[in-house]
């Protein structure tokens, strides 16, 4: 009876003397790179699909908002600079938006997943910063009339 694949002995492949660092069961200690993590996801970017209608947005909303201003186009230059106000604020915070599911952050603020807390200085500077612009658009609307 022939003996099965099981029933042999194995047989250890021939290396070459050449070859430093390596032994039949497998390389050497001394001969080992360090290894290196590599990350396999894509990297988190805003694509051109998620940019281009906040740009759109942001730019007839600016436009909207300074030409009136700008020019003093009579009784209705207030609400088209308020109506434009209002989409540039929207795309603001579509921007913002976007970019938080993308994992950015503001400056001074804690990434989304890390569990601490934000400093209460940084919030107040960010609140008093948009107070500030919203009562100047305001006032400048407000002296249209």
């Amino acid at each position: 009876m022939e003996a099965g694949p099981r029933d042999r002995e194995p047989t250890a492949p021939d290396i070459p003397d050449a070859s430093p660092g390596l032994s039949p069961d497998g390389p050497e200690d001394e001969a080992t790179t360090p290894e290196v993590e590599v990350e396999l996801r894509p990297q988190r970017r805003m694509r051109i699909w998620q940019l281009a209608p906040i740009v759109g947005l942001a730019a007839i909303g600016s436009l909207m908002f300074a030409f009136p201003l700008a020019f003093g186009t009579g009784d209705g230059g207030a609400v088209v600079a308020m109506l434009g106000l209002l989409i540039s604020c929207c795309a603001a915070g579509w921007a913002m938006m976007a970019a938080r599911r993308v994992g950015h952050t503001w400056p001074g603020l804690p990434t989304r997943a890390s569990g601490e807390r934000p400093d209460w200085r940084v919030i107040a500077l960010y609140l008093s910063v948009a107070a500030a612009l919203v009562a100047l658009a305001v006032w400048r609307v407000a002296r249209l009339r």
